[in-house]
């Protein structure tokens, strides 16, 4: 029986230029209360390069490394019904996505919303995007998922993408 995971809060102060989203939580990070859990994930060595923070620092470090660098942090979905971590598995029907009209009016110096992978953009696209006004000031940019199931590049293409998309 599959059932309803629900995600985190954003990780943002009212600073923030950059937003970070990806698709929902993997079972470990819903397991350690953590985004970006998953030891084989690279989402942390990637921000730790371009925040300067180390990987395996505390996560209040690293989060807090976010913030000083204007770098905002979330999922697009809510809550959803998935059986496993695999975007793959998300059950369409039951995609609730988090309030960005209202975290977008909170933090206004939001200037790029930045996907981390395709599930995160293309549920924005189909959720999100239709039920907010037009920003031509706020550009969106797929990123390469951080994720191991996106083995076909390499860390340094990675890191090189993520970087010029992320000045910090």
């Amino acid at each position: 029986m599959m059932k309803r995971l629900s995600g985190f809060p954003p990780i943002a102060d009212r600073h923030a230029r950059v937003l970070i989203l990806g698709s929902m939580p993997s079972e470990a990070s819903l397991a350690a209360n953590e985004y970006y859990a998953f030891r084989h994930n690279q989402f942390w060595r990637i921000a730790g390069e371009i925040a300067g923070v180390a990987p395996d620092a505390p996560y209040a470090r690293r989060t807090a490394a976010l913030k000083r660098c204007r770098i905002a942090l979330w999922d697009v979905v809510a809550s959803c019904v998935r059986s496993g971590s695999l975007d793959s598995a998300i059950r369409e029907d039951s995609i609730r996505v988090n309030d960005f009209a209202a975290f977008l009016a909170a933090h206004p110096g939001i200037r790029r919303i930045c996907f981390n992978g395709r599930k995160a953009e293309s549920v924005w696209r189909r959720h999100v995007a239709p039920a907010l006004p037009a920003t031509p000031e706020l550009g969106h940019l797929l990123l390469p998922s951080t994720s191991p199931a996106h083995a076909g590049m390499s860390y340094r293409a990675k890191l090189r993408t993520w970087r010029s998309a992320i000045l910090c």
